[in-house]
């Protein structure tokens, strides 16, 4: 969905370099080269942070994923960097995360994020990070779309106001493995005035894909490549991209655009089942007497197959002494 060319790419929490290869894979298969675009990425963890080194490595991609692993939040190793695309999957509702320490951060801009919960540190980190015409993708849980705990709606709101979101997606339950924890994706733009794309400001895209996808078995749900690509080509439909053939259009129970005013009347809740309300019922195209007709004749035949089971039945328990 964000098409990351050419230009600064940054994951600050990139656990073992997966979005990296993805967007280096993406740049090749739609004509680029290896190194049009510049990896920039964090990570804790030191076993991680040396699996994502060498992730990396045997691919030939180059990265700047700092000197040591080290805490995003506590220790920002690329403190001026402003990215073209950020591309991150931080971890869910994260509780211990330092808040006592950074009160006072140049990041919060939208106001201090609350001691036990992330999720808006996360999000105040990416727009800190962004460059004048950057965008950011990322996966929070659903929570981040409507809570109002510790003022979490207060930070929400600044941030639709500033008209930074760009797209909302809901995704179908049960896609991660690691967790049952209902998400969403979020999509945000620095610069909705951007020449590479039609002029949307005060315009955000909402896309409801709960329904999408199926299950590969009795816990975990899979998107396929049209799954995908339908999400996908709504957004780069909406925003305008020059390469996008399908012309964009609201489809109710999937896709809706809003405005500002759209989104001040539910109170600065995200959730794209508010917006894209329910879906069009498709017209009966078959005349009453006609489909009585049709069902009547089916419910015969059904009957009549009924019939010649039960005889069947009745005719093999009476062969092995049980049907008198």
């Amino acid at each position: 969905m964000l098409a990351p060319y050419k230009g600064r790419v940054y994951d600050p929490c990139c656990g073992s370099g997966g979005m990296f290869v993805q967007s280096e894979r993406f740049v090749q298969e739609h004509g680029g080269r290896l190194g049009d675009i510049s990896i920039y990425g964090q990570e804790s963890n030191y076993t991680t942070w040396r699996l994502a080194k060498m992730n990396l490595a045997i691919r030939g991609i180059e990265a700047n994923l700092g000197p040591e692993p080290a805490d995003t939040f506590a220790r920002d190793l690329h403190p001026d960097l402003k990215a073209d695309y950020i591309i991150a999957n931080p971890p869910f509702n994260m509780k211990d995360w330092g808040a006592s320490r950074l009160q006072n951060d140049v990041r919060w801009k939208f106001g201090a994020p609350p001691s036990r919960n992330a999720n808006f540190a996360w999000v105040q980190h990416f727009i800190h990070h962004l460059a004048p015409s950057g965008i950011a993708g990322f996966v929070l849980a659903n929570g981040s779309m409507s809570s109002n705990t510790s003022g979490e709606g207060e930070i929400r709101r600044r941030i639709i106001e500033a008209d930074l979101v760009d797209c909302m997606v809901a995704l179908p339950p049960q896609l991660f493995y690691t967790t049952q924890i209902p998400a969403c994706l979020w999509f945000l733009a620095r610069n909705k005035q951007d020449a590479r794309f039609r002029k949307r400001p005060g315009e955000t895209l909402f896309i409801d894909a709960r329904s999408l996808g199926h299950m590969v078995d009795r816990v975990h749900r899979d998107l396929s490549p049209d799954d995908i690509c339908k999400v996908a080509e709504t957004y780069h439909a909406w925003r305008g991209d020059k390469d996008c053939r399908k012309k964009y259009e609201d489809v109710p129970g999937f896709c809706k655009s809003a405005t500002l005013d759209d989104i001040r009347k539910h109170n600065f809740v995200l959730t794209p089942g508010l917006y894209v309300g329910a879906p069009q019922k498709q017209e009966e195209d078959e005349p009453f007497d006609q489909k009585m007709q049709r069902l009547v004749a089916e419910l015969r035949q059904q009957m009549h197959e009924a019939a010649k089971l039960d005889k069947l039945i009745w005719a093999n328990l009476e062969d092995i002494g049980y049907g008198k």
